[in-house]
């Protein structure tokens, strides 16, 4: 009788590594969402007017970051109109990569500097954002119900002279426009005219309709004084048909073109101030500054290092073009200066046109000891303070130490006895002979070349006759008419006369070439025979005429001319 034992399974425990990875997972988790959960505020624009409107944008990357913030904060200075969720694909393209956005339409009840409050959803809370209000623009009332129309302002009444005036034109629509907008060119004779940045557009509400704006400004600066008109410009677009939409939801729109012009205006732009220095230049400024910069600092500097010292000079109101040279004399035989080409620039601002040149230059000092450096001023005029001001810097000295590396041994020279002045002397008289006997030589070159004719006639090259003619009578006996007529050709250009000569002289050689005519240009060549030609040509009687120098009587042109 056998008995069996059954052992007890074990109670199920739950692992301490488990708890332990799952405590870790979570504590890894926690940062990492508390650092995506970010929330980021911007507006589209940090100055506007009172009654204009601002979005603000509230934007997170984290796709479980949703819900509405708490607006109550912004109550106060601002009139919160609408808000807008938009929701959009991340930059990484992966599926489920969302991006939200929270945009919040405001108006500002108040002119002045206000803050946007920091906003706050879930845990994650936005930056505290300032804005500019100014004043709210006057419209006037004819425009007010307009569908379209154009606002002109200037910033002020009256300018100097080359100063800058700010022309701000704004469109005003209550009407969907499409985006063929345009607006004509501004084209002023009398002054120089400078687009402040590209278009903006933003929103308003006027009598309580909200109007899309779009916003050009330009900087202008007359080139004379006396009354400046700024003419009217033209505005052009296609405006939206709102019946024609809703009868053809889904179809193609309908427009209507638009055209309205802005009204002129007229600037009044005064002279130079009669206590603006004479010999300085015109340089009418909101804020100009001068600036310098050394690479390296000049605090040790040695002989023969080179130093960059760069001048800058930054005007608001100003264009790069406007602004002076910056001159600062230097010792040369103490210092030398290599100035480069000056660096200009403009960007818009705030106030305008933002202008600026930079001059650099290298310095190297010659010599050791203390070099004084003079100072730089600038003369300009304060057009907001309307008074006159100079922006100086400093004098400035330079401690130059002598550099080892520079320095030479100089070696004693012993006065020059007439033994040695005579060693040093001989090679310049050798060469001053031989110059002179050179030059005499080709003196007598030239002299002889005068007395020889200007043409010398150049000797004939060639095959001798002895050798033509042995190349004729070799032709002649292969019976050969081809060959004949060329080697026969050869030794007549030798002789003394053209073959047309001899032929008509001698009537044997006249009859051997009509044999060897025939040969050539009829069919009986293969049966021509040279004897005849050659004994014509070895029996040729001399001609007696040519030892008298007469040409033949009645003799033919040649036929082949040497």
């Amino acid at each position: 009788m056998s008995a069996s034992m059954h052992t007890p399974a074990p109670t199920p425990r739950p692992r301490r590594w488990l708890r332990a990875l799952l405590c870790l997972v979570a504590a890894c988790t926690l940062p990492i969402a508390s650092q995506a959960a970010e929330l980021q505020a911007r507006v589209d624009r940090n100055a506007l007017a009172v009654g204009e409107i601002v979005e603000l944008t509230l934007e997170s990357d984290d796709p479980i970051l949703f819900g509405r913030p708490d607006l109550t904060p912004l109550e106060e200075q601002f009139e919160i109109l609408d808000t807008r969720l938009l929701t959009r694909q991340g930059d990484d393209d992966e599926p489920g990569n969302l991006n939200s956005r929270l945009v919040i339409g405001l108006q500002p009840r108040v002119a002045g500097q206000l803050q946007i409050p920091s906003l706050q959803i879930g845990e994650a809370r936005s930056p505290a954002i300032v804005l500019q209000v100014s004043e709210a623009r006057p419209v006037a009332a004819e425009h007010a119900l307009a569908p379209v129309f154009v606002d002109a302002q200037l910033d002020q009444d009256s300018v100097y002279v080359q100063a800058q005036a700010i022309l701000t034109l704004s469109v005003y629509h209550s009407l969907a426009l499409y985006d063929d907008s345009r607006l004509s060119p501004l084209e002023i004779a009398e002054a120089r005219v400078e687009p402040l940045g590209p278009q903006r557009t933003y929103e308003t509400l006027i009598g309580g309709v909200r109007h899309g704006v779009i916003e050009t400004r330009y900087a202008l600066f007359p080139q004379r004084s006396g009354e400046l008109t700024i003419p009217a410009l033209l505005f052009s677009a296609t405006a939206l048909d709102p019946d024609a939409a809703s009868q053809q939801p889904f179809g193609p729109r309908s427009g209507r073109p638009v055209e309205v012009r802005s009204p002129p205006l007229t600037l009044r732009v005064k002279p130079k101030p009669a206590d603006y220095p004479a010999g300085a230049p015109w340089l009418p400024a909101r804020v100009l500054n001068l600036s310098e910069h050394w690479s390296p600092e000049p605090d040790q500097v040695q002989v023969g290092e080179s130093l960059t010292r760069s001048l800058l000079i930054r005007a608001e109101g100003l264009a790069s073009s406007q602004l002076p040279l910056l001159e600062t004399p230097v010792q040369e035989r103490w210092l030398r200066r290599y100035p480069e080409q000056p660096r200009l620039s403009n960007r818009n601002g705030a106030f305008g046109l933002i202008g600026s040149r930079e001059e650099s230059s290298a310095l190297v000092p010659t010599v050791a000891g203390r070099i004084e450096l003079p100072a730089l001023e600038v003369v300009w005029w304060n057009t907001v303070e309307d008074r006159l001001m100079h922006s100086r810097l400093p004098a400035r000295s330079l401690e130059v130490a002598d550099n080892p590396a520079l320095v030479v041994d100089a070696t004693p020279v012993m006065p020059s006895t007439p033994v040695a002045v005579g060693v040093r002397l001989w090679p310049w008289q050798l060469a001053t002979a031989i110059f002179a006997l050179t030059t005499l030589l080709g003196f007598g070159l030239w002299w002889r070349a005068r007395r020889l004719p200007a043409v010398i006639r150049a000797a004939v090259s060639g095959p001798s006759p002895r050798t033509l003619q042995d190349d004729l009578r070799r032709a002649c006996q292969s019976n050969d008419p081809h060959a004949t007529r060329q080697a026969l050709d050869a030794w007549a250009r030798q002789q003394p006369e053209t073959l047309a000569d001899m032929a008509a002289r001698y009537v044997p050689l006249s009859d051997a070439l009509d044999g060897l005519n025939g040969a050539l240009y009829s069919e009986t060549g293969h049966s021509w025979q040279g004897e005849a030609l050659w004994q014509a040509v070895g029996s040729l009687p001399p001609a007696h005429h040519l030892a008298n120098g007469e040409p033949p009587s009645g003799s033919l042109p040649p036929l082949y001319p040497r």
